[in-house]
Parts: structure tokens; sequence; C-alpha cells
């Protein structure tokens, strides 16, 4: 028999808010996270707009020593992982913590350090490269740092599907819980490339949004003006707990995990299948293995880039996957408020979904104004909406193919 698993906290770091709870008011509140680029010249780019983690003091959750050995990508994973435990209220010290697991992805890795380091081998020799290279740049960082920092003795890996990392993360963390090979397992997915390589690499591909002038709107998903996706970064991770081992320690349970899905599309290195077909079936297998109708899913926080295709396609196939219930649901991009997290979006995304259950209110897709004949279903436009929530689907779909969906429920006995 499967073993049940919920959710009993979760921690961010985002383009709105350098928590979890504050980027939950921000998203509730329609306020966008994005803004100039500042994090490198912009001068070179076509695109001009980022969602940057603003303020951030890695110092709260290191010591300063520690944070020079690590790159930013880590640092927002540690952070994110220590507000999940104390949102969680677990106390790893009555726990075996052989049973307690890390599973934290990122779609990059530490590419920052990696241009770093490679001007000072152009510029000074091999024999000034860093010692610290190759720990700091290498995406199984953020686990391995996030188990030594709570002492997390359990499975400890890590994925990296491009921008179905962090669902992809949460999915596989899930599925060794179920399993009975953990009773507790920290979860997410965490990004920090806005580099002059990383941002002028989505910018050669033509896939970054050029709305320059008002950054704040540059990310307008299903929207019929959207022209291309804005680059952000941060990190999100949750708790996953076995039910019986959450009762016992009356944790705070804030939702169920009850279905993944993961397919592939097959079709092209970037560009999703225009059947839509690959998507649709993921969703379907997330349902299916949660024992949800269609008809009960409530709210899907959408994949939602703000790119043309995607944003078309995502909506082809909603519609194959929920028939005439996905004119009925309720879909947003949260994306249209932080920009695309990349390897962190899926689990910034999940946080959305859970804390939807929680409030029973579903954040909207803000910047929507123009509305495409091709994306016609229900955005929650602008405006957050009050409604009965307890069932929740999060797309994610990353270049290479790969699609994911995680299904969460309100918790019922």
């Amino acid at each position: 028999m499967r073993r049940r698993v919920v959710v009993t906290g979760v921690g961010a770091v985002t383009p709105l808010a350098n928590n979890a709870e504050d980027t939950w008011r921000g998203f509730l509140a329609g306020k966008s996270g994005t803004g100039h680029l500042t994090q490198i010249d912009p001068t070179p780019f076509n695109s001009k707009v980022s969602g940057e983690v603003k303020g951030f003091d890695p110092t709260q959750y290191q010591t300063l020593k520690d944070t020079k050995k690590t790159d930013r990508f880590v640092q927002f994973g540690i952070a994110s992982a220590k507000m999940a435990l104390e949102n969680s209220k677990l106390d790893l010290s009555n726990e075996n913590v052989e049973r307690c697991g890390i599973l934290v992805g990122s779609g990059i890795g530490g590419l920052r350090v990696i241009e770093e380091q490679h001007k000072v081998l152009m510029e000074k020799g091999a024999g000034r490269i860093s010692p610290f290279l190759i720990p700091m740049l290498i995406v199984n960082m953020a686990p391995g740092q996030i188990s030594i920092a709570l002492g997390l003795k359990g499975p400890s890996t890590c994925v990296a599907t491009a921008c179905a990392t962090g669902s992809n993360a949460i999915g596989d963390a899930f599925k060794i819980v179920q399993r009975g090979e953990a009773d507790i397992m920290f979860a997410g997915g965490t990004e920090a490339c806005i580099t002059s390589l990383g941002f002028g690499g989505f910018d050669a591909m033509k896939a970054l949004s050029t709305l320059n002038e008002d950054p704040s709107t540059a990310s307008r998903p299903f929207d019929a003006s959207r022209a291309g996706f804005v680059m952000g970064e941060g990190c999100g991770v949750i708790i996953l707990e076995e039910l019986e081992h959450a009762k016992k320690r009356n944790a705070p349970i804030l939702a169920e995990f009850v279905g993944y899905g993961m397919t592939s599309d097959a079709n092209h290195i970037t560009a999703p299948d225009p059947s839509g077909e690959g998507a649709a079936r993921c969703m379907l297998n997330a349902m299916k293995e949660a024992g949800i109708r269609p008809d009960e899913v409530d709210y899907i926080n959408a994949h939602g880039t703000s790119t043309y295709l995607n944003d078309k396609v995502e909506t082809i196939a909603i519609k194959k996957a929920l028939g005439d219930h996905a004119y009925k649901t309720r879909v947003s991009s949260t994306k249209s408020m932080t920009g695309h997290l990349l390897g962190a979006a899926g689990a910034v995304e999940a946080v959305a979904c859970i804390l939807a259950i929680r409030d029973q209110i579903v954040p909207p897709t803000i910047n929507y104004k123009n509305p495409d004949p091709d994306c016609d279903l229900n955005y929650v436009p602008n405006q957050a909406e009050k409604t009965k929530v307890r069932v929740t689907l999060s797309n994610s779909l990353g270049f290479g193919g790969h699609n994911a969906c995680i299904a969460f429920k309100a918790f019922e006995e």
C-alpha cells in the first residue's frame, strides 16, 4: 500500500520577497517583482528586464566564511530550506535523520562562478583558479550543502530538467516518501544565473521579452501582446512528510500531495509539441495517480511563460486534459509577477498551489489586458479570486521536451 504524503512546510526566495509568506501576499496583491536589469550591464542585450531577488543577505543563513564558498543558487537553497524547516515546526534533533532526505535541483547551477573563474583563467592563469570552483558550480551542491547544513542523512540527490526541474524534484521526492525510503524530504528547485552568458544566451534565442519601457508589465502570460519571458532567479523548497509521521508530531498540514506525472514531447530542443499531447498526457497521469476527475480540478498554476508558443500550446493541452471543465477551472501564471525562475519556477509555483488550498484563494495573472483567441480560458485576470480550492495542479514544461505536473489536494482524514 502506498503511503500518503503531506506538505508540512514551505520556504522561498523570489523577486517578490525573501520568504514564502511575503511572496504569497505579493501574488495575492497582484504585485510585480520584475524590473530593469541591474545585476549585469544591459547595454549589449535586446531585453533589459529581469526578475531579480532583491536585498538577499546569505549571512542570515550561513557564516560569512561559508558564503564565500557557495554560489548564489546554493545560498538561495539553504535559506529556503531553513525557512521551510521553521515553517514546518520540525525539530530535527528529535528525528532519525537517516530517514530525512533532500532533493533540490537546478536547471543551470553555478554559471556565475564559471564566468568569474574563466575570466581569472584568461587574465591571471590556471594557477589562480579558485579551489572552490568545482564544488561551487556543480548542480548537486544545492542538496549537498543543504544536507550538510541541516544534518540530513537520508536520500540526497538532484535533478536538472531545465524549466521542469522544480516540479520534477518535488515529484521525485514524493515518490521516495511514498515508497517508504524516507519519512521526510526537503524538495524544490533553485536558480541564480542572471549573468552575461546566461542572460545573453536566452537573449540570443529571442526568447526574452523586449517590452523594456515598463518592466513591471513585460511578463504578460496569455495576453495577445506577449513578447517573450522575463528571466528571473529564486528558490522554492517544500517539506514532504509521510502522513502518520506528520500526525504523530502534530505537524501543520498545509495540503496533501496526491499525484505526479512526467512525460516527454520527443519533439524539439526548445519548442513544445504544437499538439499539446505530451503536456496533456502529463496532467492526465498526475490526475490518474491522484484519483482525481478532470471536473474536480479547481485551479491550475500554469507554466505560462509569456512566450507566444508556450501559452498557446499549454492552453490546448489543458483543454485536452480537462475537456469541457477546462473552461470552468481557474488557470493563472504567477510568472506574470516573478518572471521565469527557470529551474526554481516549478517549486515556487508549487508553494503558490499549496497556499491557495490553505487560504482558499487563487492568485491572478497580472498584465492581462488583450485577450488572445488562441488562449480562451479563465486566466484569473489581474485580481486574485476567493473561491473553493480543493484540488490544484501545477504544470512545468522544460527545454528538451520535459513535462511535469504535480497535484495537491486539501487534506482530509
